[in-house]
């Protein structure tokens, strides 16, 4: 069985390096690394240019900036594993833990897992009280429209078996692929697990780039997603 891993990259030079090295060490025997390069402009491209792109299977480089639905939709269209896992190109989520997010999926349990960064006993960086506030809330109204039980519908660590993932439609190009793609999912009624994951959260100045405009979208997108209104579920 083989691991898709998307990795939606803006501004990461300090970080891009130890991630591809993160995850081509990862504990599962058989990858396929994609990384989509959403037009960065602090040498990220050069460095993936010059020495990633000869260590993994694909490079995209976006011509403008569109954001991180925009670099999935991207990546997720190339994808040839079984299993497509989304990884940040910071340090935030340990690759490490890849065998304890698909788990579910290579058990055929389920169909989606995503990886909660608020269960289990692992470690998680204490960083912002609003943000964790702000997340509590996203994840309640989604879960009161999806009638689903979630404790982190925000999180980057979602996993997919690749067939579910490329039948759906991504339409939003920034931080709102979170509440779309759960929605979408949940209207799907495809089997979704949660696990615990690890969390090394960053501050602002260590690189950390959603804000609270990115909050507001994603209350647009609840709504807009779950009454379906305008979404579909048609890929593209």
């Amino acid at each position: 069985m083989k691991l898709t891993v998307v990795i939606p990259c803006y501004n990461e030079a300090t970080t891009i390096e130890k991630v591809i090295d993160a995850v081509l060490h990862a504990p599962f025997p058989l990858k396929e690394i994609i990384v989509v390069d959403d037009f960065s402009t602090d040498g990220t491209r050069e460095i993936l240019r010059e020495r990633i792109a000869p260590r993994i299977a694909k490079v995209i480089y976006h011509p403008f900036n569109q954001g991180k639905g925009a670099a999935l939709r991207s990546a997720i269209r190339e994808a040839t594993g079984e299993i497509v896992i989304i990884q940040d190109a910071d340090l935030e989520y340990d690759p490490e833990e890849y065998p304890k997010v698909i788990q579910p999926i290579i058990e055929n349990k389920a169909d989606v897992v995503y990886g909660s960064r608020f269960i289990g006993s692992a470690p998680h960086r204490v960083v912002y009280f609003w943000h964790r506030v702000g997340n509590g809330i996203l994840t309640l109204l989604s879960n009161m429209f999806t009638n689903l039980n979630l404790t982190d519908m925000e999180t980057c660590y979602k996993a997919f078996r690749r067939e579910v993932i490329q039948s759906i439609s991504i339409e939003e190009n920034r931080f709102g692929f979170e509440p779309e793609i759960t929605a979408k999912m949940a209207r799907k009624g495809v089997r979704i697990y949660e696990v615990g994951i690890s969390y090394y959260g960053r501050t602002y100045e260590e690189g950390k780039k959603i804000n609270w405009k990115d909050g507001l979208r994603a209350l647009y997108c609840i709504v807009k997603y779950n009454v379906n209104l305008f979404g579909s579920d048609t890929p593209r």
